[in-house]
């Protein structure tokens, strides 16, 4: 069975260019052109790698991959984009992306990187049964089971929601997420709760996992903006 890979890329010629010689080298290619069909795809069908450009409609691609990361961290992803200041490539590679690949590109490059993700992909699914466990103070998140263990050491088991506002808080530690992009990257454009659902989940993160939640140490709200979440 040929391997599957998800190409994201608004320019037409060159999505054409990519998947006609991806297609030649025998892998099957889903082709679309904005951020929010690629999220869909990329969380409802399988791929052994993701191509992603940045600059495209919907949701960016650093978006993009950042909601993909939150409920799927075997696939591997690789930014093919123009927008390649060392900044950018390091924000890209802090959201997960596994390569990047600045645009003019050479094709042969492009197609070694293919195959050299797409086996890296292989190999980290073998080793998929190892959990992704978060411990700051005397918690724990693993994000795996969805269990966590609280300041108090009861086990408990959250909601896929909550975890993915916990991974998302803790993959950004230190920065000010605002609701904007908790309510885009965790909940998608289709279905937006209140800011008030948003209020509820920190108001419980603090009970599981602060001391004394009135003045927390790990999860703060920031006024007007959104929530950060530190370890002091």
């Amino acid at each position: 069975m040929s391997h599957r890979i998800l190409l994201v890329e608004d320019e037409e010629h060159l999505r054409d260019a990519i998947q006609m010689n991806l297609e030649l080298e025998g892998y099957h290619v889903v082709a679309v052109k904005d951020g929010k069909t690629a999220v869909e795809k990329a969380l409802n069908e399988r791929y052994n790698l993701i191509i992603l450009d940045v600059m495209i409609p919907e949701m960016d691609g650093f978006e993009v991959c950042e909601r993909i990361r939150l409920e799927n961290q075997q696939v591997p992803i690789i930014f093919l984009t123009a927008k390649n200041t060392g900044q950018e490539r390091v924000q890209g590679l802090k959201l997960g992306a596994d390569d990047y690949l600045a645009k003019p590109f050479n094709l042969e490059e492009l197609l070694l990187r293919t195959a050299s993700l797409i086996q890296r992909g292989i190999d980290r699914s073998k080793g998929s049964n190892t959990h992704s466990v978060y411990e700051f103070g005397p918690n724990k998140i693993d994000f795996v089971s969805y269990q966590i263990t609280t300041w108090l050491g009861e086990v408990l088991t959250l909601s896929k929601k909550e975890i993915q506002l916990l991974k998302l808080l803790t993959d950004r530690k230190g920065e000010v997420v605002s609701r904007r992009q908790i309510l885009e990257i965790v909940w998608g454009y289709d279905i937006f709760p209140s800011t008030r659902t948003i209020d509820n989940y920190i108001l419980a993160f603090r009970k599981y996992f602060e001391e004394n939640p009135r003045t927390p140490r790990y999860f703060h709200s920031v006024r007007g903006v959104g929530y950060k979440f530190t370890e002091q």
